[in-house]
């Protein structure tokens, strides 16, 4: 088997491994199967996890191991580090790495890159998963070895991020769709308790709510929330 061939069995069988049993799943658990998948895949990889940056804010999640935590926790901490740097200013191709952490690399990091080797981290390489400009993100390769990401690991990483990149996009979008529907399900609810207390049209009961976020400077929802659980402990005190 060539190394192409090689190389195209291997994403599909992370893919597989990703979607399998054909069932929803939350974003949490779409994370973890993108990060274990991609570490099994990626030549040289003995660790990893995932980067975000959101208004100027850095936090990691998802590492598969202790040591691959602990780096990606004092990137976060730093705000500096090649994660960091493949999250916010992603390179045409979309990968970053740093060959050696003892050796030219480490004057681009001079706190990370001291800090990494003690931890046993050397190479780094990084795919950025951003798909919006809002959040941006990256998908984080570690080894102790340094030169280890080779052009091949390299081209497997930036196919696996494109996969990955497209998975996360629905899992972000399926997370906002769920917000949505329970957001609009909470002002249904809350739009029928003042229909019934009033004798009121659903359009006014809604101007109802918008009025009261209004004038409370409260969002809609939490205002329809506040009004739904007043109802709820009101029913609980009448049953007593």
């Amino acid at each position: 088997m060539s190394d192409n061939d090689q190389l195209v069995t291997a994403l599909r069988r992370s893919v597989e491994r990703m979607v399998e049993h054909d069932v929803e799943r939350d974003q949490d658990e779409t994370l973890t199967r993108i990060v274990d998948a991609a570490i099994d895949t990626v030549p040289g990889a003995i660790g990893g996890g995932i980067t975000r940056t959101e208004a100027g804010r850095v936090r990691s999640s998802h590492s598969v191991d202790d040591q691959s935590r602990r780096v990606d926790e004092l990137q976060a901490e730093l705000g500096e580090g090649p994660c960091v740097s493949a999250a916010e200013e992603p390179p045409p191709s979309g990968v970053f790495v740093a060959q050696d952490l003892a050796g030219p690399d480490a004057q681009r990091w001079p706190r990370f890159a001291p800090r990494a080797l003690e931890l046993g981290v050397q190479a780094v390489m990084s795919v950025s998963l951003s798909v919006t400009r809002n959040r941006r993100s990256s998908l984080n390769f570690y080894s102790a070895r340094p030169d280890v990401f080779d052009q091949h690991a390299r081209l497997t990483a930036a196919l696996f991020g494109l996969q990955a990149a497209t998975l996360l996009y629905g899992a972000d979008r399926a997370a906002g769709l769920n917000q949505a529907l329970k957001t609009r399900d909470v002002i249904g609810q809350a739009k029928g308790i003042l229909m019934e207390r009033f004798d009121i049209t659903d359009d006014a009961a809604f101007q109802m709510l918008v009025t009261t976020s209004q004038e409370t400077n409260m969002k809609l929802h939490d205002v329809a929330a506040w009004l739904v659980g007043e109802r709820g402990r009101s029913d609980i005190d009448a049953r007593r």
